[in-house]
């Protein structure tokens, strides 16, 4: 049964212009006028964080759009300080829309003597009051149970499928889904499902943290047109080394399929320079002027499934639905028009 209150979305600094678009898609999908909350979020001369609501929320049901990209600390210290803030005023309910969930990859101990992040960060969160969250393509699925509240995980795989139908639409059949490294190669797979190609992998061996020693390709990429797909790219060493390895192994052209573009350091510079056709990556992340300048990195927008999943969260219908081609094919077919 719908809720009576009405959705309120709230955005801090991450990634205020995807907020912004994520407001206009549910506009487009009810046809009443949603707007973000006013509030300001801003920092004192230390750098401490002080957050003020404009408007009234008592009693309603918020939505907080904030991923914990770079800088990780100071975003993730915005939304706990918004939820907070809502918390004391007597908000209904608060849902954390985190589209990257920064720390994810500090999800076990890999060795003696180091942390657990990402479980941290869960009780952070449960303890600022938040008591839901929505996100996307986790870096590892059991973050899901670090939290005692309910985590809605969106995949990126259904919007990618979307994207490659149009962008190779007759080339289909030269397509294959390529894995970068043996822990992604459930995530590859699933995308290789939904398109109806094979599915490679890329079997990565590390002398030392930062630095790929050897790569070895499993499986036939010679004359194929290969998809990388993998949910996070950092500095781009591991892409860039992969897709001159799948040229070497006679593969016709590479392209890359990369949920959260983080491109730190000399990332964009390197995927200019590299052989790869092209980088696709979400908005999860602002990108910065360097990410949209480069000729080869190309953005798919995240706003209009981000909309749906927290209509359905408000709604109290399935998050899930969006799995499926049928529900998303009609939110996504103003970028693909000619499908």
């Amino acid at each position: 049964m719908p809720s009576m209150t009405e959705p309120k979305l709230i955005s801090g600094n991450a990634n205020p212009h995807l907020a912004q678009k994520i407001a206009r898609r549910m506009t487009m999908h009810r046809g009443v006028s949603t707007k973000l909350v006013e509030a300001r979020v801003e920092r004192f001369n230390d750098q401490e964080i002080f957050v003020e609501v404009y408007e009234n929320v008592r009693g309603e049901d918020m939505f907080i759009i904030q991923p914990t990209s770079n800088p990780a600390n100071d975003n993730l210290m915005e939304l706990l300080i918004m939820a907070d803030a809502l918390r004391r005023s007597s908000a209904a309910r608060i849902t954390a829309v985190i589209p990257y969930f920064g720390y994810a990859r500090q999800d076990r101990r890999t060795k003696a003597r180091t942390p657990i992040t990402a479980k941290l960060v869960a009780n952070m969160m449960v303890s600022a009051g938040i008591e839901r969250v929505l996100t996307m393509d986790l870096h590892a699925a059991q973050i899901q149970g670090f939290f005692d509240i309910p985590v809605d995980n969106l995949y990126a795989s259904p919007v990618f499928a979307l994207d490659i139908r149009h962008a190779f639409a007759g080339r289909m059949a030269d397509l294959m889904v390529v894995s970068p490294d043996v822990g992604g190669v459930a995530r590859a797979r699933e995308l290789a499902q939904r398109i109806g190609v094979p599915l490679a992998i890329v079997d990565k061996r590390r002398e030392k943290a930062g630095e790929v020693a050897e790569m070895t390709v499993i499986g036939d990429v010679a004359g194929k047109t290969c998809l990388i797909v993998d949910d996070i790219c950092d500095t781009a060493g591991t892409l860039c080394k992969a897709a001159e390895t799948l040229i070497s192994e006679g593969a016709t052209e590479v392209h890359a399929y990369i949920s959260h573009g983080v491109l730190s350091g000399p990332a964009v510079e390197r995927i200019t320079a590299s052989v790869m056709k092209s980088l696709v990556i979400t908005d999860s992340i602002q990108p910065t002027e360097a990410v949209r300048g480069a000729g080869n990195i190309r953005i798919v927008p995240t706003a209009p499934i981000f909309a749906q999943a927290i209509l359905n969260i408000w709604n109290g219908t399935s998050v899930s639905s969006l799995f499926d081609p049928e529900t998303l094919g009609p939110i996504y077919e103003f970028l693909y028009a000619s499908e």
